[in-house]
């Protein structure tokens, strides 16, 4: 009750709109796109308490220090050490695979500033774990926030990849300057 309200009290001070396509229900992968400032984290947190959606999202695991540690554990905060990303992914496909219900919230650019590419571990956990991918923006240009369609991958890297340009392409982050184009690199590799 009290984060719905902290959320409806974010949406009026922004002036940002919620907007919700149908979503499955957990598990799922949340991807968060674009992911160009450090409130992107307040307006996925108000999309999410919003929709009352049970969720865990990853941060880089220096943030998981102290006091902010325990906080962000507490709102379902997954330390990743970017040294071994392949370890997180593995753990995770086990956690779905063991029947764990939870959104899975993934900002693929890894980054906050201009990236080349997104970085393809949402790839992989959807991939092996047969979940569908929901699409989670912030758009400064119509002013909203919140999930659009639902993509079910086909294992076709660019055919996927094709469908979050689709939906990405036209949304721009908080800071435009730092949007990336939905790419992976396996989008690169000769076919065969």
């Amino acid at each position: 009750m009290i984060r719905r309200a902290l959320a409806a009290l974010f949406w009026r001070v922004t002036g940002y709109r919620l907007q919700a396509e149908p979503y499955p229900e957990p598990p799922a992968v949340i991807v968060a796109a674009p992911h160009t400032s450090n409130w992107d984290f307040a307006f996925f947190l108000a999309i999410l308490w919003s929709l009352r959606m049970r969720v865990r999202f990853l941060a880089k695991h220096t943030l998981f220090r102290g006091f902010a540690g325990s906080v962000l554990r507490a709102l379902g905060g997954v330390p990743v050490d970017r040294r071994d990303p392949a370890g997180l992914v593995d753990d995770l496909i086990r956690r779905f695979q063991a029947g764990e219900r939870f959104y899975l919230v993934i900002t693929p650019e890894g980054t906050r500033s201009a990236a080349k590419g997104w970085k393809s571990g949402f790839y992989r956990i959807a991939r092996e774990t047969g979940l569908p991918v929901v699409t989670g923006y912030v758009d400064k240009v119509t002013r909203t926030a919140g999930v659009g369609p639902t993509i079910e991958l086909t294992g076709d890297v660019r055919a996927d990849m094709d469908k979050f340009r689709a939906f990405f392409g036209p949304k721009k982050g908080l800071r435009p300057e730092f949007t990336s184009v939905p790419h992976l690199a396996a989008e690169d590799e000769p076919e065969g």
